[in-house]
């Protein structure tokens, strides 16, 4: 059945809901939506791959920031690292919620931002950047509970990289001396970000993981057994060989599951 729409007793208009069914329905009509999901799933993969192969631009401008002991570059945001993802926050004279809180958005967005040591795990670091100065960014992290690296715009940086007047995640690539960038996400689809895996595929090595289709040489290994507790992955730098059973195990058991899905809407 499906409830009619009109005005609960209290004058709020219902919601036109979808059908009850049964539990064999209900899974039917799941496998059916898989399809789909697995679809779009390849399509999103892909799409990495083809991010993975975007060429790249030589940053050749010596840029400045200051962060909490001072005046740093933009070679050091990488705290030696390959990968650098560097959001643009709101922060500012000017911005809604100034001084006591960044814009709306970009603070919704730190609240998503995941534990940067798994992300760190795969050479890669996450800051962000604003105009307010340190010691209004060291406040409003108190304040909010964020640890994320934070530095101050001293420059053009912002507006030499799309995010003068609007958000946005650039990300950049160090061979040695050599910085380059190599994406950027704005606008819609910055709200999705801030798992481990937005991140890392929007990267130019991707998640480094042996499915992924990512040109010659790029590094990989396979997927699961890198994880680690947030707290762990100093003091046990090689895989565990439990967790590489466990791993094993959830591999096998994942693939019985898609292959008895795929039977089922075949």
């Amino acid at each position: 059945m499906t409830a009619n729409p009109g005005k609960d007793s209290s004058g709020r208009s219902t919601m036109q809901t979808p059908p009850v069914v049964s539990s064999e329905a209900w899974d039917a009509a799941r496998l059916e939506l898989l399809v789909k999901e697995k679809e779009l799933m390849r399509a999103r993969d892909a799409l990495s791959a083809a991010r993975r192969r975007m060429p790249w631009m030589a940053v050749e401008k010596a840029y400045a920031f200051e962060g909490p002991k001072g005046k740093v570059s933009l070679h050091d945001l990488f705290e030696g690292r390959r990968q650098l993802i560097v959001y643009r926050a709101f922060f500012e004279p000017g911005v809604f919620g100034w001084p006591d809180h960044a814009c709306r958005g970009c603070s919704l967005g730190a609240d998503q931002v995941s534990h940067l040591s798994h992300l760190n795990q795969r050479d890669t670091t996450l800051v962000y950047a604003s105009r307010a100065p340190q010691s209004d960014i060291a406040r409003l992290k108190a304040r909010m509970g964020w640890e994320m690296p934070w530095y101050t715009i001293t420059d053009s940086f912002d507006a030499d990289f799309g995010v003068g007047e609007w958000h946005g995640h650039n990300v950049f690539f160090r061979d040695g001396e050599k910085i380059f960038r190599t994406y950027l996400v704005n606008s819609r689809g910055d709200e999705a970000m801030g798992t481990v895996w937005s991140y890392l595929d929007i990267t130019p090595l991707g998640r480094q993981e042996v499915w992924e289709d990512s040109p010659k040489g790029y590094p990989q290994t396979p997927p699961y057994k890198w994880w680690n507790w947030h707290d762990n992955y100093e003091a046990e730098a090689a895989t565990n060989t439990k967790w590489d059973a466990v791993t094993d195990a959830g591999v096998k058991a994942f693939r019985k599951i898609a292959e008895d899905e795929r039977k089922a809407v075949t």
